[in-house]
């Protein structure tokens, strides 16, 4: 008998590896990114497609604003 895997999108409580999230992100076909994070030294990452600083920042903050619950888009 072969179990069927079916990726989950919901949210969730544990980290998940960088490789499935920047799949993802080619799956849906984004017109631009924004990636931030830590690599393997613990050191911040930011690299952006949008060439304007100011972009980059109105878009994080867009998402903050969802992330922390005032916009329920």
């Amino acid at each position: 008998m072969t179990a069927k895997v079916i990726e989950w999108n919901g949210i969730t409580r544990h980290d998940v590896p960088a490789e499935r999230i920047l799949q993802g992100a080619l799956d849906h076909g984004m017109e631009g990114v924004v990636l931030m994070g830590y690599d393997n030294d613990g050191e911040l990452y930011l690299a952006s497609s949008y060439a304007d600083g100011g972009t980059v920042l109105w878009l994080m903050e867009q998402l903050r604003h969802r992330l922390m619950g005032f916009d329920k888009g």
